[in-house]
């Protein structure tokens, strides 16, 4: 019999270079959410900001208006989910179907800070699962993909029916912590849910990792601290979590550390959400040093000097430019 000759042609596997053509040309659009973050991220890719607005009226109401042709581009909403919440997740509703309307090619809605990935499951009797009708709701506006920046609850990507690009913060979080020179550096989660997130910190730093246990009785974020799984003392100990709303399991978390023997306590987090009186109270903990990116930029009290930003607008061009190129977006944080 004869052999089969392969057919003349490129080899099979990851091609160097985008194998399409782009999606339009690449606009952002800064919503009212983020602003300093997208000046960042277009000035990362060299791009001018779509002009817009977004006037509120006296009773609330927001309209937004694109203040220039966007026919056959492709268009990144910057518009983060957090304090006002549901004002700034309407608002990127009404963007992506100002966009749509107005025949842009693709909208992608960049989200640094998704909050309600935090309602990810019905876990009690007549409960809403909030972030399920947040992604029914981006999809039926005409959203066609979302770029975010470390859920709560990964599995939330599959209550999308469109892609969804999910970045890292630790990567950044990481490279800024090495350049410290941390001593005796162990990684800890503050409870079992972000154990497996706290060993991929662990193993980028190349550190121990120990684990907390912690108990939540309510909603109301009160937090009780109860042990710590590891040795830990005579050691610096990093805690890390994906966000802090009132500081209250860093700080009871740390106090414990510190019983058990630690020296240095240090945190990291992706998202700094800090409601009222929370960045005093992290202030006058134990923690010498809170590290978070500037995936939200409000600010509800002044920060104290313990507290540090590292910026993520960087990670966030390499995305959108993979994305808009129709390149891997997974190749921006391999794993060491």
């Amino acid at each position: 019999m004869t052999e089969l000759t392969p057919a003349p042609g490129p080899r099979p596997g990851p091609r160097p270079q985008s194998f399409q053509a782009p999606q339009g040309d690449l606009t952002l659009l800064a919503g009212t959410g983020n602003p300093q973050l997208a000046a960042k991220i277009a000035a990362e890719l060299g791009v001018q900001l779509l002009p817009s607005e977004a006037p509120r009226f006296s009773e609330g109401n927001v309209f937004v208006r694109v203040l220039e042709n966007v026919r056959g581009r492709d268009v990144y909403v910057i518009q983060g989910v957090h304090l006002p919440v549901n004002d700034n997740f309407m608002e990127l509703l009404f963007w992506i179907d100002a966009l749509k309307r107005a025949s842009a090619q693709q909208v992608t809605a960049v989200i640094p800070f998704f909050s309600y990935s935090k309602g990810d499951k019905k876990d009690e009797p007549r409960v809403s699962i909030r972030a399920r009708v947040c992604a029914d709701a981006l999809e039926v506006a005409g959203c066609d993909r979302v770029l975010t920046m470390d859920l709560h609850s990964p599995q939330i990507q599959g209550f999308f029916g469109i892609p969804v690009d999910h970045l890292y913060g630790r990567h950044v979080i990481c490279d800024h912590i090495q350049k410290l020179n941390i001593p005796d550096l162990v990684v800890c989660s503050p409870d079992i849910g972000f154990a497996k997130d706290a060993a991929a910190y662990a193993d980028l730093l190349g550190t121990p990792v120990v684990i907390g246990n912690k108990l939540r009785t309510g909603h109301d974020e009160t937090v009780q601290a109860l042990e710590v799984i590891g040795d830990v003392e005579d050691k610096n100990v990093l805690l890390v979590d994906d966000f802090t709303i009132s500081g209250g399991t860093l700080i009871a978390m740390a106090d414990i550390l510190k019983q058990r023997g630690a020296k240095d306590i240090y945190a990291a987090v992706t998202h700094g959400v800090l409601s009222q009186g929370a960045a005093p109270r992290i202030g006058n903990s134990v923690i010498k040093k809170l590290f978070m990116t500037d995936t939200i930029e409000y600010r509800l009290d002044e920060f104290p000097n313990n507290i540090e930003i590292i910026p993520v607008a960087p990670v966030f061009a390499e995305a959108i430019r993979s994305v808009h190129d129709r390149t891997s977006v997974s190749q921006l944080f391999p794993e060491k």
